[in-house]
């Protein structure tokens, strides 16, 4: 009897574990996707805020505020924006993978402490990178122009 189509085991391996990792390399763009969207939501969130705010930024540099304290002032709100989305988002994802648990035979979950510390720096990350420049933009506001501007 002639044997046909003779692999290595290595390669059945590779094979079989192929749409898996297909799908797990899926998730990983999308899930990379959805956090350059949410970083580019919120980066316009702050810049229209900044905008509107150009008067209130010129009162304060023009009555002392230094560069420092209207950066921290513009991040402080997007670190607070980032904290509630945290808050409601991790408990809310942590209920969905127990429901996702529960459907489907063999899947178990992972470590809860790398998943709320992973998700939570990562997200801070987003949000600090996408509110850093309408906060740098904020402190280089001229207060005469500002003054001016409504």
């Amino acid at each position: 009897m002639p044997v046909y189509h003779l692999r290595t085991v290595q390669s059945q391996i590779a094979e079989s574990v192929h749409s898996d990792r297909l799908v797990a390399w899926l998730s990983s763009v999308f899930g990379l996707l959805v956090t350059t969207l949410a970083a580019i939501g919120l980066y316009g969130l702050v810049a229209y805020t900044v905008a509107r705010r150009t008067a209130e930024i010129g009162v304060r540099v023009a009555l002392g505020a230094d560069a420092r304290s209207v950066l921290w002032l513009i991040m402080r709100e997007v670190l607070v924006l980032a904290s509630v989305g945290i808050a409601l988002g991790i408990p809310l994802a942590l209920a969905l993978g127990r429901v996702i648990k529960s459907q489907l035979f063999g899947v178990a979950g992972g470590n809860f402490v790398l998943f709320v510390a992973g998700a939570t720096l990562a997200l801070l990350a987003a949000a600090s990178g996408a509110g850093l420049l309408p906060a740098r933009r904020a402190t280089k506001v001229d207060p005469m122009v500002a003054l001016r501007y409504e």
